[in-house]
């Protein structure tokens, strides 16, 4: 149907403003003319492959311009992005780009090695678009980005079109173990990214309103956090959005301050983080180094995935007063829930917020609940994603109707306050939350199990100062108990090492109920206090 479309929107700011910088990399800038012309390259690489309307292709890269490119490249020819983590072992890439239906994946050439071991396992994919890093030379079943990015042609609007129902794939590892892909409309993100973090825009699809909005550049941003996650990809898609530009760190392991000198010497407005993870070794800098850095033209920091604390708030306000710090408390299928705004040197409380226009709480029933202090889950109505890609069972269980209406709920727990906000606990399930990963207990936990001295292992998250939670393992071995070391390796080399324990605590026994659940409650008390 009808509606926005991120295409036409950045088209609309490269006419308007070609020689403004889209994206910068360290020593690298690319205008708003070179990133339409490069998206057009690419987008007509895949179309002439085979790639049709709404075929998925897939990201598999750090950060760099040439990942917004080619979502920009996808956004144009009617093809869907897929973000991938690039910390994921073989098998879990092969089960995302399988589940995704993926027909070409774009990979920066550190990941060639890891791809040739699985290629023959993901028969969809008919195209490869190797991205030069330095790593080695372009393998020969692979093409060269920069062939595609430059090749001549027109501006790429494809035969059968493209609408506000194209879709933005978001997969996320949530809390149902493997990852699902959020299926977002163009048009309603354009709205909700637009109207929260932008330049608002009609509801209804007006072009006309695209020949005025773009009269100077837009603001400069910058997500710390991988591209390859909602937090830096939605806040990215609203710098762009408004003709903005993009700040991506130089580096792969992020370093604050290198952040900060990027802040100083780019004049970055807006910076998008995740809870402590980011902000407390960006305080610790800053700390260490008072007055080094002039931060004068930054006006905003914002944190999603994860609650940041007041302490870090407040240690950040001290050294720039001027900036907002915003905790907006989203997910991936659930975007404004509610926010918590801290400014002019005072810091919010953590884990209360302002809710949203359209969030409400609900009980086991999905009834909403009115009366103050009673908990319930948190769930956002109005514009929200079209379901889980093809898993009905599980959009039907976070998609839920109140009152005639549709709304997102993907298990958060909260209470609403006497003033109106809500006061969020946390999820009801037993997902961890690390450094806004999102790692799903019995996933590790199976692959604690196939150690050969371990008879039953539980897997639980502890508080942790910077991480927000730190993954445990409770063991119970066969006999002797194996070193925590080879626990920890072992779980490495069959998952993403953000998945893997950072401690592990040895038991007599995980104390299984006849049925065979576990007292995760019990166990979680025990791990806190012996970790």
């Amino acid at each position: 149907m009808p509606g926005w479309n991120f295409a036409e929107i950045w088209e609309a700011a490269a006419d308007h403003l070609p020689d403004a910088p889209f994206a910068k990399q360290g020593d690298r800038t690319v205008t708003w003319s070179e990133a339409d012309r490069r998206a057009d390259g690419i987008a007509r690489t895949l179309l002439n492959a085979g790639a049709g309307k709404q075929d998925k292709v897939v990201q598999y890269l750090y950060n760099c311009p040439e990942y917004l490119e080619t979502v920009f490249a996808c956004f144009k020819a009617s093809l869907v992005p897929v973000n991938t983590n690039y910390r994921y072992t073989k098998d879990e890439l092969v089960y995302l780009w399988d589940n995704a239906d993926a027909v070409a994946v774009v990979f920066h050439g550190c990941f060639v090695e890891t791809i040739e071991a699985i290629r023959e396992r993901v028969p969809k994919v008919q195209t490869w678009l190797w991205v030069d890093d330095g790593t080695g030379p372009c393998p020969e079943w692979a093409t060269p980005y920069e062939d595609a990015a430059t090749r001549q042609t027109e501006r790429v609007i494809p035969d059968h079109g493209r609408d506000g129902d194209d879709l933005y794939m978001l997969y996320t590892g949530g809390t149902t173990g493997m990852p699902k892909g959020v299926m977002w409309r163009q048009d309603d993100l354009v709205i909700i990214l637009c109207g929260t973090l932008g330049t608002p825009l009609p509801e209804e699809r007006d072009p006309a309103v695209l020949d005025t909005m773009f009269e100077n550049p837009g603001a400069v941003g910058m997500p710390a956090c991988p591209l390859m996650h909602g937090t830096g990809a939605f806040t990215t898609f609203s710098v762009l959005s408004a003709g903005g530009c993009i700040v991506l760190l130089p580096s792969r392991h992020f370093s604050p301050e290198e952040l900060l000198d990027e802040v100083e010497a780019k004049g970055v407005n807006a910076i998008a983080i995740v809870g402590d993870a980011f902000a407390k070794p960006i305080l610790g800098a800053l700390d260490a180094n008072e007055g080094r850095w002039d931060l004068s033209s930054l006006m905003a920091m914002t944190s999603s995935g994860v609650m940041w604390s007041e302490g870090t708030k407040q240690g950040l306000l001290r050294h720039n007063p001027q900036m907002f710090l915003m905790d907006a408390f989203s997910s991936s299928e659930a975007l404004g829930m509610g926010q918590s705004v801290s400014g002019g040197g005072e810091a919010a409380k953590t884990a209360k917020f302002e809710p949203g226009l359209n969030t409400i709480v609900v009980d086991e029933q999905d009834q909403r609940i009115t009366e103050p202090g009673v908990m319930g889950r948190l769930a956002v109505g109005g514009r929200q994603p079209i379901g889980y890609y093809k898993d009905p069972e599980k959009s039907a269980r976070t998609f839920i109707t109140v009152d005639g209406k549709r709304y997102s709920c993907p298990g958060d727990y909260a209470v609403l306050e006497e003033d109106g906000r809500v006061t969020v606990l946390g999820r009801g399930s037993v997902c961890i939350n690390t450094g806004g990963e999102k790692v799903f207990p019995e996933e590790v936990e199976e692959a604690i199990k196939t150690h050969g001295a371990v008879r039953d292992a539980v897997v639980v998250g502890v508080p942790h100062e910077r991480f927000g939670e730190m993954i445990v393992a409770v063991v119970e071995p066969k006999a002797d108990a194996p070193a925590e070391q080879e626990i920890i390796d072992h779980v490495r080399e069959r998952l993403a090492a953000y998945k893997a324990p950072r401690r592990v605590i040895t038991v007599d026994t995980i104390g299984r109920a006849p049925n065979g659940k576990v007292d995760y409650k019990r166990l979680k008390e025990h791990a806190t206090a012996t970790a």
